[in-house]
This record gives C-alpha cells, sequence and structure tokens, in this order.
C-alpha cells in the first residue's frame, strides 16, 4: 500500500518548498517515516534528509520531507505542478 497519498499547495507549503527545501505530503495514517523516506526517494529520484510527521486532529497525518541540499524541492513541486 503507498504511503504518499497527495502534496499540500497551501501557503506555508510554498514558503517551506522555497526557503526550507520542504515538500509537505499528506500521507497514510499507518506508514512509518522510513517508508515515507523510501517511497519517496524511489519516486523522485532524489535523496531524502529528514522525514517530520504531525498527526492532526482531523485523523489526518502529514509528512514534511526535507531534500538534500543537493536536489531542489522546488523542482519536484513544478512536476507535481505545486506552483
Amino acid at each position: 500500500m503507498p504511503a504518499l497519498m497527495y502534496p499540500i499547495a497551501t501557503e506555508k507549503a510554498i514558503n517551506m518548498i522555497e526557503k526550507n527545501n520542504i515538500i509537505t505530503y499528506v500521507v497514510d495514517m499507518r506508514s512509518t517515516k522510513k517508508e515515507i523516506k523510501e517511497e519517496f526517494e524511489k519516486e523522485f529520484n532524489v535523496k531524502v534528509e529528514r522525514v517530520s510527521i504531525i498527526r492532526e486532529p482531523i485523523n489526518r497525518k502529514k509528512a514534511y520531507i526535507k531534500l538534500n541540499p543537493e536536489y531542489k524541492a522546488s523542482d519536484i513541486a513544478l512536476k507535481l505542478k505545486l506552483i
């Protein structure tokens, strides 16, 4: 079962792409940081530095995926049509 569900394109998420090299994704509630990292690296052919997870009260789980400095989150955002 896929861990990644869909990317988030709010104003805050777009700022994080530009300033911090972080892509924000809604992920499956049962997925782990390791699964999210592996799936993201495989799907976009990049290296992930860190994954942070937040569980929201509306029964949703968000992952903040920080890329290694040699990769640009803005390039992935363009592929996903976020920006």
